[in-house]
């Protein structure tokens, strides 16, 4: 359930501290963030709230070096947090939050800051067996999952689930929550690796450098393949994702690279096949609350954990320069920042 508001009490303003992109860079190596202070308060539907930790993600790397060219600049960015509120409707004060958004640090000054204004139905009350750096690490990989399988139909008991990219962190969480579900999950890696995140059931891996993906898939399942295909990395595994679909299969996509494919109608169509396309970035803060809110009695009860925070991994605002580079050089590790050492 969203946070229930009660009558407002005076607003305060805070001095934050922000991470600053004045203009779009080449390459993450390029950017030259700056630490300005800037006067927040919040209004009358927001909450204000001090954040603990944020996210970096492969998407604000993205609209910093040019490649979302409906970002806006200057700006802050981040789009994942967790905090405590500030200010707000009476009651809500001191409240431990988390939230993530496809408009915040992207249209819209976001969480890479002390603080954040942000709509009071866009929180999601933090459970308090996760910590800070966790829950600001639960956003857009969550997010993308769930709303993936939410559109494609969340898998039902026994369906075979097919996870493209199984070890990256939305194939991680893609897993987790088809196995909640109580799905029979296959991934795939495009080396010799086994399985490293949490799952609620026995994941079986396909190395896609050694072996036939769609023809495994179709040995696994006594010929039939799979129910939904979760394809985190897009053209390259296009096709065999296509030929590992069962018969009204549905293929989850969220990414691209060459953006360009081929596509076989006459299979399509007599597969009686469903794709669907997820882009989290057009999820405003409150419908990516809501998202995040169906997932909380996964994560209350276990069913769902959020990726280990590794020290090194952890960043001062200070420190972002560096943070992003550790994300645009592909690093597995979930890279949160900071504001307070």
């Amino acid at each position: 359930m969203p946070i229930a508001q009660k009558p407002d009490v005076q607003s305060i303003t805070v001095q934050a501290r922000c991470v600053r992109l004045l203009s779009k860079a080449a390459d993450a190596v390029s950017l030259a963030p700056a630490i300005e202070t800037h006067a927040l308060s919040r209004g009358e539907n927001d909450l204000l709230i001090e954040i603990k930790a944020a996210a970096v993600n492969p998407s604000d790397v993205k609209a910093a070096t040019g490649l979302m060219p409906y970002a806006v600049f200057p700006r802050t960015p981040g789009r994942d947090y967790a905090g405590v509120v500030i200010d707000g409707p009476t009651g809500l004060i001191g409240r431990e939050v988390f939230g993530s958004s496809g408009d915040l640090g992207i249209r819209r000054d976001g969480t890479h800051a002390t603080h954040l204004v942000i709509e009071a139905e866009a929180v999601v009350e933090k459970p308090k067996c996760i910590s800070w750096e966790e829950a600001a690490g639960i956003g857009v990989p969550f997010v993308t999952a769930m709303e993936g399988l939410r559109r494609a139909g969340i898998p039902r008991d026994g369906e075979v689930v097919l996870v493209m990219g199984v070890n990256g962190k939305v194939g991680q969480a893609a897993t987790q929550i088809a196995t909640w579900y109580g799905a029979r999950v296959i991934g795939v890696v495009r080396k010799s690796e086994p399985y490293e995140g949490h799952s609620n059931s026995q994941v079986e891996v396909i190395d896609a450098s050694a072996t036939d993906v769609a023809s495994r898939v179709r040995e696994l399942t006594s010929g039939k393949g799979a129910d939904i295909v979760v394809n985190t990395v897009g053209d390259p595994y296009f096709q065999a994702a296509h030929q590992s679909l069962a018969l009204r299969g549905r293929q989850i996509l969220i990414a691209a690279i060459d953006r360009i494919v081929q596509f076989n109608i006459l299979e399509f169509y007599r597969g009686q096949h469903t794709y669907v396309g997820i882009d989290t970035l057009g999820l405003s803060s409150v419908a990516t609350g809501a998202v995040l809110r169906e997932l909380g009695p996964g994560f209350a009860g276990g069913h769902l954990k959020p990726f280990p925070i590794k020290p090194n991994a952890i960043y001062l605002l200070e420190q972002a320069k560096a943070a992003f580079i550790a994300v645009a050089g592909s690093s597995r590790d979930r890279v949160i920042l900071r504001p307070a050492g």
